[in-house]
Parts: structure tokens; sequence; C-alpha cells
């Protein structure tokens, strides 16, 4: 059945004839075809059709061709894979962005430098925390060195006067009302002061007097829409605008009209925050029970070097921290005006951004001089923000 041909035979047509004769297709689809041989169980492979050879190519003598040969066709093996589409996971729909921080300035620190949420506590938690922190009050400490030449040289530069505290102060708000209406206007000027300049929070106070609106039975019979229009442009002046109803329902009903008069209720009120009871308190009623440390305040008493952290000598980190830390070694007298000299000392020389420490003349006791170009307040914001988005 099988011819033997010679070596210089054309491959091709080889295969044809051990076909029978039969003329291979050149159009076939490629593909590999293997042999097996009856007598042996060896395998090898032979090319396809489509792979000509060379004219005058020869088989090399190490081929031999079996007598009986058997072709068959490889089946191509389709591999497929399985690409699994991983769903992205749901948002979690409570994981939403921080908001805003509460007006009411900062928490409530304790000496040991433990935070406490007011909002979160019960009302005798919040009497135990004021307790805390008016124990504070008087505690001997030791004063940083030529803190007086440096008061004094604050006082100089600050004799003019000219600082938008001066004259547009939460303690000038209803300077000619009758006591109990003064009260009542300095609270809510303290309320809007927060997160607001001077000359902003004064135009809201007196278009409130303009429309009859500084009063508890006012502002409780108003709109809230009529506030917010006219406490505007104020810092957070629809938060603002709420807690002045609710300020005045609550000194109505608890105080016939007034305000109260202890540090610990007027905590409770809300919007009002440590800062902002103390000067309710050493304005409307003359009861110094600490000082009123705003951001200027802050700000400067550290960079002057007069605060610490309990225990360490790092700058306090919020208000609350450096009033006690002020606290321990300030003498009383000093206690309200040292509110009002360093909040104009802030706004006109030693401000946040870019201190104009070249026309300060207490630089040579001022450790921060030509050295700071932001306040560390700013910094705690900056952090803050970043934690909770």
């Amino acid at each position: 059945m099988f011819a033997l041909l010679p070596r210089s035979f054309p491959l091709r047509f080889g295969i044809g004839l051990a076909f029978g004769g039969m003329k291979l297709n050149s159009k076939m689809p490629k593909t590999r075809f293997t042999f097996k041989t009856l007598s042996s169980s060896s395998t090898t492979e032979v090319p396809s059709s489509d792979q000509n050879p060379k004219p005058g190519s020869e088989l090399t003598d190490s081929v031999s061709v079996p007598e009986v040969q058997v072709f068959t066709r490889k089946k191509r093996v389709k591999r497929t894979v399985d690409v699994v589409k991983q769903s992205p996971k749901a948002e979690n729909k409570d994981n939403n962005l921080c908001g805003l921080p509460d007006i009411e300035e900062f928490a409530y620190k304790k000496i040991d430098g433990t935070a406490l949420s007011r909002k979160s506590k019960s009302t005798s938690d919040e009497l135990n925390v004021g307790a805390d922190i008016a124990s504070s009050v008087g505690v001997e400490g030791k004063a940083p060195a030529n803190w007086e030449k440096v008061l004094e040289g604050i006082r100089k530069m600050r004799s003019s006067d000219d600082a938008p505290v001066d004259t547009m102060g939460c303690e000038k708000a209803g300077s000619v009302l009758p006591p109990k209406e003064r009260r009542f206007a300095v609270l809510i000027s303290s309320l809007l002061s927060s997160q607001t300049k001077d000359h902003v929070t004064h135009g809201a106070i007196q278009r409130l007097i303009h429309n009859c609106l500084l009063t508890p039975n006012a502002i409780d019979k108003a709109d809230e829409a009529t506030i917010k229009d006219l406490i505007y442009p104020v810092g957070f002046y629809t938060r603002k605008a709420s807690n002045m109803k609710k300020i005045a329902k609550i000194c109505l009903m608890k105080y016939d009209g007034d305000i109260p008069s202890s540090l610990e209720e007027l905590l409770l009120l809300p919007g009002i925050g440590p800062k902002m009871a103390h000067l309710v308190m050493n304005i409307a009623w003359n009861d110094v029970q600490g000082i009123c440390v705003d951001t200027h305040v802050h700000r400067i008493s550290n960079r002057l070097g007069w605060v610490s952290r309990p225990g360490t000598k790092q700058k306090t980190l919020y208000p609350e921290e450096t009033r006690v830390a002020l606290q321990q070694w300030l003498p009383k007298e000093e206690w309200v005006p040292i509110n009002p000299l360093l909040v104009g000392f802030g706004q006109t020389i030693c401000t946040p951004l870019k201190p104009r420490c070249e026309i300060c003349s207490i630089t040579e006791f001022c450790p921060s001089a030509f050295k700071e170009t932001s306040s560390p307040s700013s910094k705690v914001k900056k952090s803050g923000v970043r934690k909770r988005l």
C-alpha cells in the first residue's frame, strides 16, 4: 500500500500518494497532523500542508518512514478565561463628611487635658464640668519672665485705641439701654461674635436694634427667617438665628426676661461656650470668674510663651487650656482688661498671618518674633478638618 519515494521527491506530493492519490487542497486551515505506526507507540509530528518546503529540499537521513501509517487530526483545545467582575462596594451612606464644628467655640477641657463634649453630656455632668473649670481659678503658678514689661509695652502700642474691638466689641452692645435689656444685648452680641469679625457683629446688632428685635419678647415672636436676614452675614447665621429664638424662650420662661446670672447656667444655653460665658459674666453682671480667651488671646499667649500644656513645654491647643494656664499666674486684676488689650493687639500688630514684628516694640521679649507666619489655632483647625474627611 505504501510506495517508497526517492529523497528528492516533493513532500506534498508524497503525502498525497499516501492518501491513495488524492490531491490535498492548499486552502485547508492550518492544523497539525500526527501519525502513528501500528508497530510502534511513538508519535512524530509532521508539519501541516501549508508549511511549504523549499523546492529541492530533501528529507534527512535520520527520518525513517514506517511501513503503515494512520493519520489523525488534532483538535485545538479552546481555553476560556472566566473574568469575574467585582461589583464595587456600595458606599456607606452613613459615612458622610463631618459637618462644620459647633459654633460654641471649643469643647471643655479638664485640667489633665481630657476633652469633654458639652452637648453629649447630661445637665448634671455639664454642671460638674463647670465646677471643675471654676476650681482652677486663682491657682498660683510661676509667672513668665518680663511679663509686666511685655504687658506695659502692649499697652503703649494700644494707646491709640484704633482696633475694631475698641469701638465695636461685644461690651459696646446696647450701652445706652437699661441694665436688663443691655444684659440681653451683650448675650446676643456674644453669640453672634463667634467666627465673626467685630464690624460684622456690630452691624448685625445695629440692625436688630433698629428693627426693635433685641429683646426676648421681640425675638420670641419674630419669624426666624426675618432674624436670619437681619443678622446676615455673621458666621453660621442660620444656626445662630435658631439659637437666638431658643435663648429668648429660655430667658422668658426661666429668668423672667433676664439672662442667667451664673457661669454654669450660661453654659447651658444653646450656642454659648466658655469664652462667651466669661465675657457675659464680666460685662453684664460685673462678676469676674475667669479670663475671656478668644482666638487672639490664645494665639498671642502662645507666641509670647506665657502658657503651655500641663507638665510640658508645648503650646496649648485650645483656648480653654490657655485660660486655665493664664489664670495660674496672671493677677486677677488683669483678668478683665487682658481680653480687649490682646484682642486689639492681635487685630492690628500681632495678626494671625504675617505678624508685623517690624513695628512691634516687645520683640526682644518675644520668642516667636520674626519666626511665625501662621497662628497655632489655624493649624489645629486644619488638622481637625483632615481627620474628619
